[in-house]
């Protein structure tokens, strides 16, 4: 048996499976080339192996994972999913994984969740762009299908809350994996990769965006100084769907995720910032501050991904998360730290990204208590007790901090503001 031949078998593919063609372009497959057909051979191999560190170099590379056959095995790996039980040789006695799949229809059972409704219209808005080569009736149960796979997740980890847009990030994941990955790969997606977008506040994620002008102003300082006149919220809709909602061409999206999955959270925002960047003569010719955010919001419908990624990757390498202003008002719970070690995320299990969840709500609920108490302070504030308001801010500041109950017996003193 060839060695090609045996890792194909071990993986559970064949070569049948692996369609190097644009699904809705069919077309006279000559064949891979000796370099699709090698690095389809690593990419079996280091799936075999569950090597994550090779699995993350290779989707890097140019062309990515190549084929959604070979996504099939390989997410599952870069995103930490444990293999099926009976893929741990000589471990009879192994009990089931927390993150392994659940009885398929259990969920249709639990609590609605309360963010159903808009769920059903997003899903209705859904399968655009692709694909392109199947009925109507066909289309119906695709929605029908990523209606139950973004309501099963988010019942079985209810304190997600849903953000328009994460309907196109599941859309590809729908595409790409198999029914019974599905549910167990995008919840780990959202408890330990984007948890950011899925807390009751846009906070952590406006704290993300903040990171985008600090990249600017390292790697381009006149086009900071353009751009300093708006706020990046431009990024939001590329950040924030990791990319789904902007780029249209399926070929694309699920190459990007290859990359996207591979490396930390905190990439998705150098690949925008690497985008503004191949932008600049286009930029730096516009003033207005709205049509600047129109432009920028706008990702370019032909992008050399391979290049981008390249680029994306040296800017990384370049300017650090760590070098940049922005970096310290990171919740220490945030996605971008939590994740920062790939291989310690990859380990990382639903109810660490549980944790971590409750955190960042504390921290929430603690600076909205915080920003409450200053906007009454200053309310019923008087010129000539400016100093010592100053002072009081801080020492509420510092007594709320470990006991957020005394907010209610501070705000007793304004009766009618309550």
């Amino acid at each position: 048996m060839s060695l090609e031949k045996e890792l194909v078998d071990t993986a559970g593919l064949h070569r049948d499976d692996v369609d190097f063609a644009e699904p809705e372009d069919p077309v006279v497959d000559p064949g891979p080339s000796p370099a699709v057909a090698l690095k389809t051979s690593e990419i079996l191999a280091a799936c075999t192996w569950r090597d994550a560190t090779r699995l993350r170099a290779l989707a890097e590379s140019e062309g990515g994972l190549l084929a959604d056959a070979l996504r099939q095995a390989a997410w599952p790996i870069l995103l930490g999913l444990p293999p099926p039980t009976d893929e741990k040789e000589g471990d009879s006695t192994h009990s089931a994984d927390p993150d392994a799949a659940p009885p398929d229809d259990d969920w249709k059972e639990f609590p609605r969740h309360k963010d159903e409704d808009q769920v059903q219209l997003d899903v209705n808005r859904s399968f655009v762009h692709y694909p392109n080569d199947q009925s109507e009736e066909q289309l119906q149960e695709r929605k029908r299908e990523l209606s139950n796979l973004i309501v099963e997740v988010l019942r079985r980890h209810p304190y997600l809350c849903y953000f328009q847009g994460y309907h196109d990030i599941c859309q590809v994941f729908l595409l790409v994996l198999e029914p019974a990955a599905r549910s167990p790969l995008v919840s780990r997606l959202s408890v330990l990769r984007i948890r950011d977008f899925m807390l009751p506040s846009l906070s952590a994620t406006t704290a993300q965006l903040r990171l985008l002008p600090d990249i600017l102003a390292r790697a381009d300082i006149e086009l900071r100084r353009h751009l300093s006149s708006i706020e990046p919220f431009y990024a939001l809709a590329g950040t924030l769907t990791m990319y789904a909602h902007n780029i249209e061409r399926y070929k694309d999206i699920s190459r990007l995720f290859d990359v996207i999955l591979a490396r930390e959270p905190t990439f998705s925002i150098y690949l925008f910032a690497q985008i503004v960047i191949d932008r600049r003569e286009e930029i730096l010719e516009i003033d207005e501050p709205d049509m600047l955010q129109v432009i920028l919001g706008r990702v370019p419908p032909e992008l050399d991904l391979d290049a981008l990624i390249k680029r994306s990757v040296d800017l990384f390498t370049q300017h650090p998360p760590e070098t940049l202003r922005s970096w310290h008002q990171i919740s220490p719970s945030s996605v971008l730290k939590t994740s920062r070690d790939v291989d310690e995320s990859a380990r990382q299990t639903i109810e660490d990204g549980h944790h971590y969840f409750e955190k960042q709500v504390k921290e929430i609920q603690w600076e909205e208590l915080r920003m409450g108490v200053r906007r009454k302070i200053w309310l019923y504030r008087r010129p000539a007790r400016f100093i010592g308001t100053a002072i009081m801010v801080g020492v509420v500041a510092f007594y709320l901090r470990r006991n957020p109950t005394l907010l209610q017996y501070i705000w007793s003193f304004f009766p009618g503001q309550q």
